[in-house]
């Protein structure tokens, strides 16, 4: 194991599992933060991927998350670990006594597991946070700032994402180690056409999924209209509510040039934020409002989403902020979730109609 040589007075940071994501988003993050942050200790069940990940940052290594959290140089935890273990290991860290929590995206798979992890972070006093990095970028906190009424008289909301495949930013980032191989997906088999749009819900949209439920004061009743794949790997789904129209884009290839946009429009008003792409580290959203023909741009200010959440992080440990509603956490969940059930269902439905279209030519 590797001593960490730490500077005195941070908080110590242990992070469950050692990915890409690990590597090239959050250790970069933290090296800017040294003043507030410290790595003390990864953990992985490859031996091998935690020690050499460690040693980039001179981090206690393990491969148990018993070994992490009962670390005492550890005050503050980083869930970076398969989806599936996330609500276990929330729940172990808030009883572990813990300052903070940061899960990445999903912190729960179900509404039964956020509904268990509020009670324990409610008994324990541990706050979580989810890390959808743009709910702490400060251009959509500038946004939230001078929107004024636009969250309530908003009518089409429309999230677009364009990005290339994730190795080409995590390369650009660091040297990724132990990358999981990736398959070719086989289009002709509806089961995987249905976990393609799931994973794109759950993995992609769900960043700016909490943004689009700022403007959706009727989430609880959204409708999937259309819902349809993009290759290699995208999606294109049209959704409605009582009052709102909402169109979720993305697509994952190798053109060039990147973007990730958020819009909000209203009949005399409109909202756009460039976002930037996935796995880069500097620089901020900017916000821009346009309003009886006057355009006002918020932004780019110096650090984005990324930085943002390990600030949140900081001040959520030292007691210097408020936690977010554990009602936000759960809402925020359970919208991702019905949408992509319902865009399961939906393409279901597609597939039976069209089933039964060729059966009746056949007849």
């Amino acid at each position: 194991m590797t001593a960490n040589h730490a500077a005195e007075g941070t908080l110590g940071v242990g992070i469950l599992g050692a990915g890409p994501v690990t590597q090239a988003i959050h250790l970069p993050s933290l090296a800017r933060l040294g003043d507030l942050l410290t790595v003390r200790h990864i953990m992985d069940v490859d031996a091998a991927v935690a020690g050499s990940v460690a040693a980039r940052v001179g981090a206690t290594y393990s491969t148990s998350i018993e070994a992490l959290l009962g670390d005492p140089e550890v005050d503050v935890v980083a869930i970076c670990s398969p989806h599936q273990f996330h609500a276990e290991q929330v729940i172990a860290a808030c009883r572990a006594g813990k300052k903070a929590v940061l899960c990445e995206k999903p912190f729960a798979w179900n509404a039964d597991e956020a509904a268990q992890i509020s009670a324990v972070s409610r008994e324990t006093g541990v706050p979580i946070i989810v890390g959808a990095m743009h709910t702490f970028d400060p251009g959509w906190l500038a946004a939230v700032a001078n929107w004024g009424e636009l969250p309530e008289t908003a009518h089409t909301i429309r999230s677009s994402i364009v990005l290339p495949p994730n190795a080409r930013f995590e390369d650009f980032a660091t040297e990724i180690i132990t990358r999981p191989a990736a398959g070719t997906p086989d289009y002709s088999d509806a089961e995987v056409i249905m976990a393609m749009l799931r994973g794109g819900i759950m993995g992609l949209a769900i960043h700016d999924l909490p943004l689009v439920r700022r403007f959706t004061p009727d989430f609880a009743e959204v409708e999937v209209l259309e819902a349809r794949i993009v290759r290699p790997f995208g999606y294109v789904i049209s959704l409605r509510t009582p009052t709102r129209t909402i169109e979720l884009r993305a697509a994952m290839n190798n053109t060039w040039k990147p973007e990730w946009s958020f819009e909000a429009f209203s009949d005399d008003a409109a909202l756009r934020i460039d976002f930037t792409p996935s796995y880069v580290q500097a620089g901020s959203a900017t916000a821009t409002f346009s309003r009886a023909g006057e355009t006002t741009v918020h932004g780019p200010f110096a650090h984005n989403g990324y930085e943002g959440e390990w600030r949140e992080v900081a001040a959520l440990a030292t007691g210097t902020k408020q936690p977010p509603s554990a009602q936000t956490l759960i809402d925020d969940l359970t919208f991702a979730l019905d949408i992509a059930e319902a865009t399961v269902a939906c393409r279901y439905a597609d597939q039976n109609l069209q089933q039964a279209a060729r059966e009746g030519a056949h007849a």
